[in-house]
């Protein structure tokens, strides 16, 4: 990291230190400094993913979609046809549509990802507004493949720093948590029913076209963050595993299970040592900040990542999630 933050990241944690009663300081300084670094190194990564996804999805709104008046699906497409109905500007109604599941995330995923995602969705309205994107083209094909696909782009790049531009994922893993509904069946049912709205009040043809957006945005999105699933099935090999297991239950509030294994990086002859395996299954929403928390303990630590399509039982739906943003 540049010296400058370095140095103002070792003053801030200082200024911490004086504040703090005896009692409380239990972690070396060095420590402190260490996890405020990466903390601060993995927000910077956060911003940058955001600050791409809302150029990339204002770009394919402004250049493509809004000028032909095509619609996409989500709270975006909502927010795109209600402006086409009644010419409310886009730009509020993509804030005020996305309020109701900003709220729903501060409380059924945390108030980090809450805030970020505030901060993508006021960008991209910003953007919307602002920034005098040329038109690129009037082919309705080319419009609903590159418009959904520079959409989905932008959603991809926001998830992957750890936020939505869109409240539909919210509303879906929401939703999930309460029914027996899958992810994909509830963001399925919604765009169904945005689309035959689309059908009635604007065209057929319209509303065939925002399949194919939603299509090719979905795609993207896809392969940006290799799938949308709701949950990841997360194992770390690390030597200090038990430091990991404490922070995925006190920090993430999940639960998780250890694995006896040993390490095979052994030559013939050599004694294979042992080693704990940590596997955890979280919301892909919270990988942002499972990285970070591993980061802070071990930067070493080997962590593969796999969709599980669903789950069920444990700590993954009964236990709320009271510590994410600490």
């Amino acid at each position: 990291m540049n010296p400058l933050f370095k140095n103002i990241i070792v003053n801030v944690v200082k200024n911490r230190q004086k504040h703090r009663k005896p009692s409380q300081i239990s972690e070396p300084f060095e420590k402190r400094v260490k996890n405020l670094e990466v903390e601060v190194t993995h927000e910077i990564w956060d911003f940058f993913y955001l600050l791409l996804g809302v150029v990339s999805a204002s770009f394919g709104l402004r250049g493509f979609l809004m000028p032909n008046s095509f619609i996409d699906g989500g709270v975006t497409g909502v927010s795109l046809m209600v402006n086409e109905l009644v010419g409310i500007s886009f730009p509020l109604l993509l804030v005020c549509f996305n309020l109701p599941f900003l709220a729903l995330a501060y409380f059924s995923i945390g108030k980090r990802f809450a805030v970020k995602s505030v901060l993508g969705i006021v960008l991209l309205s910003i953007a919307v507004a602002l920034i005098p994107y040329p038109l690129i083209t009037d082919d309705q094909i080319l419009v609903a493949a590159f418009g959904g696909l520079f959409l989905g782009l932008g959603i991809g790049l926001a998830i992957r720093g750890g936020a939505i531009i869109d409240g539909t994922e919210v509303l879906a893993i929401f939703i999930s948590r309460k029914t027996s509904l899958t992810v994909g069946n509830v963001i399925m049912i919604f765009n169904v029913i945005i689309f035959i709205t689309a059908a009635y009040f604007l065209s057929t043809e319209i509303a065939l076209y925002a399949i194919l957006t939603y299509f090719a945005a979905s795609k993207t999105v896809d392969f940006v963050i290799d799938g949308i699933e709701e949950f990841m099935g997360i194992t770390i090999i690390s030597e200090k595993n038990e430091e990991i297991r404490m922070a995925i239950i006190e920090k993430m509030g999940r639960g998780c299970t250890i694995f006896k294994a040993e390490n095979g990086f052994a030559k013939e002859g050599e004694t294979r040592k042992p080693v704990d395996v940590v596997y955890t299954v979280i919301t892909r929403l919270e990988m942002s900040k499972l990285q970070t928390e591993v980061d802070k303990i071990d930067s070493q630590a080997f962590i593969i990542m796999t969709s599980v399509k669903d789950a069920k039982g444990g700590m993954i739906k009964k236990k709320p999630i009271k510590k994410f943003d600490k």
